[in-house]
């Protein structure tokens, strides 16, 4: 399927009450056509795998073509250089939530790229850091729990900074690690407990949120299974 086809394609299945709840959740829509992520990813499914398809809908900058471009193009074909142009134009929590999700988090490059990004100043890419290390956490299941101890003081670091995207993040990651076994989950209650101490609002409501989830008797059952 060619770009512009992609495109008309995008036209006809959008829908306004589909921009205008975008909107409500704080996603720019000033460069978006209002298409679902599930038709997104039905369209995703029709283009198939296309590397170079996926830069040029990346450089297109809509919404979509950006989402849609994390969906088709290759984890094993990334490169540094292409997650961090990519980074860059990170302007909502979904695109980098997407990217993370669908592209980013199935390379070999995910583990380091969340240690550089996790300590940036600008806030999507510091949230990529972060969802990177929740999305390692649900779908690496071969890593080690020592790497996933290696993410937590960077969430102890993190947990004051008082960006809403930033601080979602940080707490969606220490959720998950905890979440991934009995050992980390321990681990991740100590980490909660001490950052509940850190004089600071955000590092409150990451750790009392976190601790919501990780000490409920159903959650705690199902990571004993």
């Amino acid at each position: 399927m060619e770009c512009q086809s992609i495109i008309e394609k995008l036209k006809m299945i959008s829908d306004p009450k589909t921009l205008e709840g975008m909107s409500r959740y704080g996603i720019k829509t000033d460069k978006a056509f209002g298409v679902s992520i599930p038709n997104i990813r039905a369209l995703a499914k029709q283009v198939g795998k296309d590397h170079v398809l996926a830069q040029t809908l990346w450089e297109l900058g809509y919404h979509e073509t950006k989402i849609l471009a994390s969906m088709i193009d290759d984890p094993k074909k990334l490169t540094n250089e292409q997650m961090e142009n990519w980074a860059k134009d990170f302007d909502s929590w979904d695109v980098c939530d997407q990217v993370c999700n669908n592209l980013f988090g199935k390379s070999s490059l995910a583990f380091d790229k969340s240690f550089e990004w996790c300590k940036r100043g600008e806030e999507f890419v510091k949230r990529a850091g972060y969802v990177l290390m929740a999305v390692l956490a649900v779908h690496d299941k071969t890593r080690a729990d020592e790497d996933f101890f290696k993410f937590m003081p960077e969430i102890f670091n993190g947990s004051t900074d008082e960006r809403l995207y930033v601080k979602k993040a940080v707490n969606w990651a220490l959720r998950q690690i905890g979440k991934r076994n009995l050992i980390l989950h321990k681990k991740a209650i100590e980490y909660a407990q001490n950052i509940q101490k850190i004089d600071s609002k955000s590092a409150k409501w990451i750790a009392s949120d976190a601790l919501r989830e990780l000490q409920n008797p159903e959650i705690l059952e199902r990571i004993k299974k």
